[in-house]
Formats: C-alpha cells, sequence, structure tokens
C-alpha cells in the first residue's frame, strides 16, 4: 500500500494581543507561535485632558489604573510634582512611609511575577 503525503504548507497568522500598556504581536502556524513581538506603551487614553479638569485628589484613581503591579511609583510621581512645584513641605514621617510603600509595591509585585 502506497500512502502519499502532502507537502507542510505554512500558513503564518498574525494575532494582536494585549491591553492597555501592552500589546503582543504574535505569528501562528495553526497552533505553533512562530514569533512574538512585544510592543509597549498603548496606554494614551486621552489621560492628559482627563487631568486638565480635575483637581489631584480627583485625578489619583485614574493614576493608578496606568500600572496595577506598581500603583504606588505613579501615584508617587503624580503628588510629587505638585509638591515640587510648589515648594510644599512633607513631614519627615510621610517621607519615610512614602519609602516603605514604595519598596513594598516594588519588591511584592516582582517577586510574584519572577516566581510564576
Amino acid at each position: 500500500m502506497t500512502r502519499w503525503t502532502l507537502p507542510r504548507i505554512q500558513i503564518d497568522q498574525l494575532l494582536n494581543l494585549g491591553w492597555e500598556f501592552l500589546r503582543l504581536i504574535v505569528t501562528l502556524d495553526g497552533e505553533d507561535v512562530l514569533d512574538c513581538e512585544p510592543v509597549l506603551g498603548y496606554l494614551h487614553r486621552g489621560m492628559e485632558k482627563i487631568a486638565e479638569n480635575r483637581t489631584i485628589v480627583q485625578y489619583l484613581p485614574y493614576v493608578t489604573r496606568w500600572d496595577y503591579l506598581a500603583t504606588m511609583f505613579t501615584e508617587a510621581i503624580t503628588v510629587n510634582a505638585p509638591e515640587k512645584l510648589t515648594n510644599i513641605q512633607v513631614p519627615k514621617r510621610a517621607s519615610y512611609m512614602r519609602i516603605i510603600m514604595l519598596e513594598l509595591t516594588f519588591r511584592i509585585p516582582s517577586s510574584i511575577c519572577i516566581c510564576r
């Protein structure tokens, strides 16, 4: 009995995966992943325009959504900029608490991501 085999034809399929801040361009051949290209920086949703009509306190919930793993960093940037511009003196206790929270929000999520 003669068995005929057809040559395998590669059909590349591009698939866009991603969410707010990361886009993955995945090249597939059936179920096999041939290539994956990460594209960073797809967060812009008019955040600057939203910030124009709000105070810092009203804008902070938008800032925390930029990066779900390190929300304290984005909040610290948003709060520190007006403090520096207007020469507001932050109490030492508050600055120590900020440093502790920044360290915790950096160490814990990064260790969770590495462990997976």
